[in-house]
């Protein structure tokens, strides 16, 4: 069995992180989209899902 040290974990975690932010923020930029507010990933002008609606209304008539 393997033991694995914690802090190298951390760090491989760490710099994947920044990978990640990294290509985040070329995506953004060669797609033309600015830095986001936190929350503000997704629009406000989607079309509500018929799914996700009528999951909705079942689970208000359930809960009664």
């Amino acid at each position: 069995m393997t033991t694995q040290d914690p802090k190298k974990i951390l760090k491989q975690k760490h710099e994947l992180d920044e990978q990640k932010s990294e290509f985040t923020e070329f995506a953004r930029k060669q797609s033309g989209h600015t830095e986001m507010e936190a929350g503000q990933e997704f629009g406000h002008d989607r079309v509500p899902d018929d799914q996700n609606r009528m999951k909705s209304v079942e689970n208000r008539q359930s809960g009664r």
